[in-house]
């Protein structure tokens, strides 16, 4: 798998014909978006003027008319941007990688890792799967809602999760599930309020104590087999998932379930959607994807993934 330096170069060598186009192109379509927000503006402020009322519903006319404005001028140029500089970037770290821009990680998956409730709504992109060093791996953007009512009985859907969503071969065999979640209990009501809220987590399986003083102030464990999930969660592995923790500087839910390993990473924004007011020659810009991609494939060597340290059963 190629380092981020030598992607970096491959953004800027290789791609910077199609990045200039595309550059030139961006900077057209900044220029539509601002006119057509300022013509949107005045007819919204004249139109209240005139009325003298029904601000609420012309502010959410305005806000609606607006997102579907600029989702149609943007449309062709984020699909560009996608194909031809996302999927060449996924090549370039390995040619055994596919990139679908429309397609994510199935619902079915999202659901069979225990991170989160159940989902009424989920939604996603950018998609790619593929074998890196003999591991099967896939990954996508994912945002999973569940719906509530306030109460009015007005529908609010609710962020699961929103994020970049992994999952990929683990390299052990095993019957158990086991959870490992980002330990907020601990850190907002200190070690003994924090310990007893997660000891009495009804919707979670058994917890589990890790003899590692770090870990255990970075994340909270649960499984169905306390033997197994200290056979998983060895000492190498938990010092890989701090690392890989301090590495993506995110929030970090991972579960080990049906001899794979999910792992959630908690973003607010979509990761591969082009910068429309930002250029894309900017180094910035080019290492925020450069640097998601390399995070989400990187996790089979960053957690050694394709060394067989257990045999299969």
């Amino acid at each position: 798998m190629k380092s981020i330096s030598e992607l970096t170069d491959f953004y800027y060598k290789s791609l910077f014909p199609t990045l200039e186009k595309l550059e030139k192109d961006r900077r057209d379509l900044s220029h539509r978006i601002i006119m057509a927000g300022v013509i949107l503006t005045s007819v919204a402020i004249v139109i209240a003027f005139a009325l003298g009322a029904f601000y609420e519903f012309i502010l959410i006319a305005y806000i609606i008319l607006g997102t579907i404005i600029y989702k149609f001028l943007a449309h062709s140029y984020i699909s560009e941007f996608k194909y031809s500089v996302i999927q060449p970037l996924v090549n370039a770290i390995d040619n055994s990688l596919e990139y679908s821009a429309p397609l994510h990680v199935s619902e079915y998956l999202f659901e069979g890792s225990n991170l989160f409730s159940k989902p009424d709504r989920v939604r996603g992109n950018d998609y790619v799967k593929g074998r890196i060093d003999g591991i099967n791996i896939e990954f996508s953007d994912l945002h999973a809602e569940m719906k509530t009512q306030n109460s009015k009985g007005k529908d609010n859907w609710v962020t699961l999760f929103k994020g970049l969503f992994i999952v990929a071969e683990f390299n052990k065999n095993f019957s158990s599930q086991t959870v490992v979640l980002p330990d907020s209990a601990q850190s907002v009501f200190g070690d003994l309020i924090g310990h007893w809220l997660q000891s009495n987590n009804v919707s979670r399986d058994e917890l589990v104590k890790m003899d590692n003083p770090e870990f255990e102030s970075a994340f909270v464990v649960y499984s169905n087999d306390q033997i197994e999930a200290r056979y998983i969660l060895s000492h190498s592995l938990m010092e890989k998932l701090l690392s890989f923790k301090n590495k993506s500087t995110r929030p970090i839910h991972t579960s080990f379930r049906a001899n794979h390993i999910y792992m959630a990473i908690s973003y607010d924004k979509d990761l591969f959607e082009p910068s429309i007011f930002r250029s894309l020659l900017e180094h910035k810009v080019a290492m925020e994807y450069v640097k998601t991609l390399h995070l989400a494939v990187g996790i089979v060597e960053e957690l050694k993934l394709n060394q067989k340290l257990w045999s299969k059963r």
